[in-house]
């Protein structure tokens, strides 16, 4: 008979009558002989046996086989040897690997049968083996393509430090482990300890800072980026550069024996981190022949678990990587939107803090939308992603009034900058002209002083007269109707310049201006400054936003939309206008309502401004169901907050 190939199996013959013969026989091959006795029939993991059945053993096979046999059944193989006699076998038995031969097989006959058997068995059992490698194999593999997917996924940093030391625990079966992450220090890098899982002991952990050198584990591996794989931390290998610190153990009642720590490195081969595993556990059966119950061992990490978790360490590094670029672009675009904030109220020095507050009342606003339980937007939701993405709109709302002209921007008065000098200094050329003429006319006609006197008084106090209606249009208040009536008459006055020329004392132009009935700005300069909506939606247009951010653009030109089609630039209804746009405008008006001083208005309280919302609302203007949560919310006193 050719000697077998090894396949690493114990074969184990059972039978019921000496066999000294047949295992003589069989020398060539490993063979264990054991009585047959059905109560304690059991075959270990790495074990196939072949049962030499005859007659003596009919009245045992036709009882059920013993629970002890187990998972070992299918590595179990029967030979009969003559036809049996008395009860039929159970069918557990007959359904077998089955050779059967004739009573008088010789043993050379029953040798090779029982050789050819243990093959068979044998090749059953490296395919079940092979298979069952397979399929971990392949769950492992899925495992891997889930957590990639999964760690892609998370965007929260926390929890993705957390997913990935859980499933690497998980895939490698091990008790407990850290996460260690590289950061920039001022003193160069550091090695965070960043996260710590323990399944058998419960503790309070708190980050702290390992040293970056040799001296650790975790810092040996992040240095120079190797594996190391322990099999007992209190056993290190002679001349290590690094020693176990025992102190958690100590702490604890805990014992760290296996340790495998891998580096967490990018596709370029830069080491961002650590993760060690501690404690492989598996379960172990009883042996063949034992009665005792499955126990848990701890055992070194194996070279499969080597794999797995450099794998799952690489998919880590890129994660952790991209989640830091993310953050990185995040807080580039964040710092961007900050110099453009800053950019706007240097332009506009009275409205600074002004996009910072509307979108601080914005936020507050969706915030407790979202968390309304009852009413109008009880099933009103926000993730915080749209909570970034409705802050950036607000908070970049005014963004296009960098291509407002300044002195509209800044217009405090109707009259442009400077125009007002001007007209005083043509009302004193006036005074002096006036003069003049008075006295000269007086010296023609040999008039008393006295009388030219009167007369210059009386010229002055006109001219004075008018500078004061020029003084007072200018302001920007509501213009009364009798004020309407002086500033018209401006039209009618006139002056000698120093060059003898009659001149108008107040321009036309000028006296449009000073006709203006509310506000400080004409109608081309207000077409002007509602543009800025249009260039802010322009300028934010261009801006390549990510798909979570998508919204800004939209949302900022809407801002001043109103419900009924009056608002501008667009005459959105309210079927136009999301949720969202409707929390800015409000936050919007209160504030500039309720802002500081601005030199063309006075600021009004809160409470007036929130009654001049409320007369919007029952007009149609706003949304009177987020306005009510605005002030039942007190969402407004976050600004009052924000100015002190």
């Amino acid at each position: 008979m050719p000697p077998s190939e090894p396949t690493g199996f114990r074969r184990v013959l059972f039978h019921g009558r000496p066999v000294e013969d047949l295992a003589a026989l069989l020398r060539k091959e490993p063979l264990e002989v054991r009585p047959f006795r059905a109560e304690t029939l059991r075959l270990g993991e790495d074990e196939v046996g072949v049962l030499l059945y005859d007659a003596s053993l009919a009245p045992a096979l036709a009882e059920p086989p013993p629970p002890e046999l187990g998972s070992g059944a299918d590595r179990l193989g029967v030979l009969q040897v003559g036809d049996s006699t008395g009860p039929d076998p159970d069918p557990f038995w007959t359904a077998r690997t089955l050779f059967s031969l004739p009573e008088g097989a010789g043993a050379r006959d029953r040798a090779r049968a029982v050789g050819s058997l243990l093959r068979i068995l044998e090749d059953r059992a490296v395919s079940s083996r092979v298979r069952a490698s397979l399929s971990e194999r392949s769950g492992e593999i899925r495992a891997l393509v889930d957590v990639g997917v999964a760690l892609s996924a998370e965007r929260d940093p926390e929890r993705l430090l957390e997913l990935i030391l859980s499933k690497a625990r998980a895939l490698t079966h091990a008790d407990a482990g850290s996460l260690y992450l590289i950061e920039q220090s001022d003193t160069g890098e550091a090695l965070r300890f960043a996260l710590a899982q323990n399944d058998s002991v419960r503790f309070d952990f708190r980050q702290s800072t390992v040293p970056m050198d040799d001296t650790s584990i975790a810092g040996f591996v992040a240095r120079h980026g190797e594996v190391l794989n322990l099999a007992d931390v209190t056993q290190l290998p002679a001349g290590a550069p690094y020693g176990f610190d025992a102190a958690f153990d100590r702490k604890h009642g805990y014992r760290t024996r296996s340790m495998l720590t891998v580096p967490m490195q990018t596709p370029q081969g830069r080491t961002i981190g650590v993760l060690q595993l501690l404690n492989r556990k598996i379960r172990v059966a009883p042996g063949a022949g034992i009665t005792a119950v499955i126990r848990v061992e701890v055992v070194p990490f194996g070279a499969e678990s080597v794999d797995l978790a450099r794998s799952l360490a690489a998919q880590a590094a890129v994660a952790v990587e991209n989640r830091r670029l993310t953050e990185r672009v995040r807080k580039l675009f964040e710092d961007f939107v900050g110099a453009s904030i800053t950019a706007i109220e240097q332009r506009d020095p009275t409205t600074a803090g002004h996009s910072e507050r509307v979108a601080m009342l914005t936020v507050g606003l969706a915030e407790l939308a979202d968390r309304a339980a009852e009413g109008p937007y009880a099933s009103f939701r926000m993730s915080r992603d749209e909570l970034r993405e409705l802050q950036y709109a607000a908070v970049l709302h005014d963004f296009g009034k960098v291509a407002v002209r300044e002195e509209v921007l800044v217009k405090a008065r109707k009259l442009p900058l400077r125009a007002r000098e001007l007209i005083r200094a043509r009302v004193d050329q006036a005074i002096l002209s006036a003069a003049a003429e008075v006295w000269e006319s007086a010296a023609r006609n040999g008039r008393p002083a006295r009388d030219v006197a009167s007369d210059l008084a009386g010229r002055m106090a006109e001219l004075e007269r008018a500078w004061e209606t020029v003084r007072r249009a200018d302001e920007p208040t509501v213009l009364p109707e009798e004020a309407g009536a002086e500033v018209e008459r401006l039209r009618d006055l006139s002056y000698r310049d120093a060059s003898g020329r009659v001149r108008a004392l107040v321009e036309p132009e000028e006296v449009a201006l000073l006709s203006i009935p509310q506000g400080s700005l004409s109608p081309r300069e207000r077409l002007e400054i509602e543009s800025h909506v249009s260039q802010t939606y322009r300028f934010l247009s261009r801006i390549p936003w990510t798909d979570d951010l998508s919204r800004v653009p939209e949302w900022a030109y809407a801002h001043h939309e109103k419900l009924d089609g009056s608002g501008y630039p667009r005459g959105l209804v309210a079927t136009s206008l999301p949720t969202p746009v409707r929390m800015l405008t409000i936050s919007d008006i209160y504030d500039a309502l309720a802002a500081r001083d601005r030199p063309y208005k006075k600021a009004v309280a809160s409470a007036r401004a929130l009654d001049i919302l409320r007369a919007q609302a029952r007009q149609g203007l706003l949304d009177a169901d987020l306005l009510a949560l605005f002030i039942e919310g007190k969402v407004y006193e976050r600004a009052a907050a924000e100015a002190r």
